[in-house]
């Protein structure tokens, strides 16, 4: 099973600016994903030429399941995260991790009907913060609807912008997470055409076998957004 984790930009790109969603589109295809993961997506906003980004990705991947969480308001519009899916969804809850005055942040979290098992998904955007990034992990990891999922196998990914790879050593450790994209070295993906932090991570618990996890290198990538994507391949044991 393969899970590809992205902060598209609003699908603009790093370096020439150009709002290109095709590129987008041209990336995630290259690499055949089940599960698709998505930071920055836009709804409704000027920069984007006013596209609903969620319907035109969800159509055009044609998702079993879907769900759009609508984080931060940009006048008439915004954006926000999306999780698409090639199976379906046996539950899934949203939740508000925007700590006092910063930028609105949000947590999805859905329990997937996979070919193998049930498996346990978190998708989020943390802020920019040490301490607000550390809050909103905790404040996740100990929710009374992540516990709810706690039984089963749980992979947690997004855009961690954690560049100094605090959590993996705080609350991760505390809650028995391993690293997925470790050494951070490796899995270097801000900014797309010269990469020097590892903000894009995931984490695992539980009966979770991951066989590679890598960051897509290629040109198009590096052209179609200021983040490049992670690829996680794994199987539930």
């Amino acid at each position: 099973m393969r899970l590809l984790t992205y902060n598209i930009h609003k699908g603009i790109g790093g370096r020439d600016r150009l709002y290109r969603l095709e590129r987008i589109k041209q990336v995630i295809e290259a690499e055949a994903p089940d599960i698709v993961c998505l930071q920055e997506v836009d709804r409704n906003v000027r920069r984007s030429r006013f596209d609903n980004q969620p319907v035109l990705l969800t159509e055009w991947f044609q998702s079993t399941s879907h769900l759009f969480q609508f984080n931060v308001k940009v006048r008439d519009g915004g954006y926000g995260n999306l999780v698409m899916s090639r199976w379906p969804f046996q539950s899934h809850h949203q939740i508000s991790i925007t700590r006092h005055q910063k930028k609105p942040r949000g947590a999805q979290m859905a329990v997937i009907e996979t070919p193998s098992g049930l498996l346990h998904l978190t998708h989020w955007h943390l802020g920019l913060a040490e301490r607000e990034r550390d809050w909103q992990t905790r404040h996740v990891l100990e929710h009374h609807l992540f516990r709810e999922a706690a039984r089963f196998p749980s992979l947690i990914v997004g855009d961690f912008n954690d560049w100094r790879n605090k959590l993996a050593t705080g609350p991760f450790e505390v809650h028995g997470y391993r690293q997925a994209t470790s050494p951070p070295s490796r899995f270097r993906s801000f900014p797309a055409w010269l990469p020097v932090w590892s903000l894009d991570k995931a984490f695992v618990r539980g009966p979770i076998e991951i066989t590679r996890a890598h960051i897509v290198r290629a040109r198009m990538a590096r052209d179609a957004s200021d983040h490049l994507p992670l690829v996680i391949d794994f199987k539930l044991t």
